[in-house]
């Protein structure tokens, strides 16, 4: 047995590298016709992510058992775990008196944006199509000053609403409501996919800075920030429509950025790399599957949505107060290879 237990919270770099808990893990891999290398993006989540990212493969009845059998047939305290591996650092205060709007809040980055900046004392208005996930995210921060609206950033009369909700000021937007393709090259992607794609990604990002852009202009400051993609640093990352949508988000934030500089405003992107959310391609091309796995063979581990809100928090924050024009590479580094 480990000097320290291992549990539903430690890595799965630390699982792998256990000297009972790998190979007992290695066993249920093997049970499902997979080896280590599977896991290896998952290396930096807790094992306890796994019951979400496999989809049913791993239940949370498995889990527990392996816990259990990698510690001697007791199942630990989780205060008891090693503090390894990243946490969360919230700043105080960072948004007071600030009001942010965040799209895609239902899930994913948007979600754990809107939760940062909430708990940072922003006030937050909470945009998605999902009713339901909304409710959810204002229930588990009911302590917050989180507003929903549930709404379709595509539509002008949505967007309308959502400023409308939001008041006479809006201090920060973050841009985080997207889709992805289905890895289609351009002499197969269909008119259904390019089009769905540049509406969410490009035409959303649009209309709604568009909207907010004036107050931000009377108020003499404010600061955006757009969810590019590392589809947006390359073209193997994804088929043709994503990888398109999102370089046309990069020249939006550049664009801005140098048009809105003098007038106080800043406009910044992330590129997240693989983040572990509910948007997973169904791929529609064997020939877009191949390139792509061919192009991703230096994927780095898979990130926590969480990861991704605290650069755009930072970016949103007066920390970034001489930062504009940025398209930051959020990616463990896979866009410096």
């Amino acid at each position: 047995m480990s000097p320290h237990p291992i549990t539903a919270r430690s890595t799965v770099g630390e699982w792998l590298d256990h000297p009972v808990g790998g190979p007992a893990l290695g066993e249920l891999l093997a049970a499902a016709g997979k080896d280590a290398a599977a896991l290896q993006p998952a290396r930096a989540l807790p094992l306890e992510r796994l019951v979400e990212l496999g989809g049913g493969l791993v239940p949370q009845e498995m889990v527990t058992d392996l816990v259990r059998r990698a510690n001697g047939g007791v199942l630990p305290e989780e205060s008891e775990a090693p503090t390894t591996g990243w946490r969360e650092r919230i700043v105080p205060g960072r948004f007071d008196g600030r009001t942010v709007v965040v799209t895609g809040a239902a899930s994913g980055i948007g979600r754990a944006t809107a939760s940062r900046v909430a708990r940072e004392g922003g006030r937050v208005i909470a945009v998605d199509l999902t009713e339901e996930g909304l409710r959810a995210l204002v229930a588990e921060l009911d302590a917050f000053d989180v507003e929903a609206v549930a709404a379709d950033i595509t539509d002008p009369e949505a967007v309308a609403r959502i400023v409308a909700v939001a008041g006479d000021r809006v201090d920060g937007l973050a841009n985080v409501a997207g889709v992805t393709d289905d890895v289609t090259p351009l002499h197969e992607v269909s008119d259904a996919v390019w089009r769905r794609n540049f509406s969410v990604n490009v035409d959303g990002t649009f209309l709604l800075s568009r909207a907010v852009l004036p107050l931000m202009l009377a108020a003499g400051r404010g600061s955006i920030v757009n969810v590019a993609s590392e589809a947006a640093l390359r073209g193997s990352a994804a088929g043709v429509a994503y990888t398109a949508s999102k370089h046309a988000v990069v020249g939006i934030t550049k664009s801005s950025a140098y048009m809105y500089g003098p007038s106080g405003i800043r406009v910044n992107a992330v590129a997240p790399g693989p983040t572990l959310t509910a948007m997973r391609p169904v791929v529609a091309s064997e020939l877009g599957r191949a390139r792509v796995e061919t192009g991703s063979a230096i994927r780095p581990p898979v990130a926590e949505p969480a990861q991704l809100a605290g650069p755009i928090a930072f970016l949103l924050s007066d920390d970034a107060a001489d930062v504009s024009g940025v398209i930051m590479p959020v990616d463990g580094g896979w866009s410096a290879a």
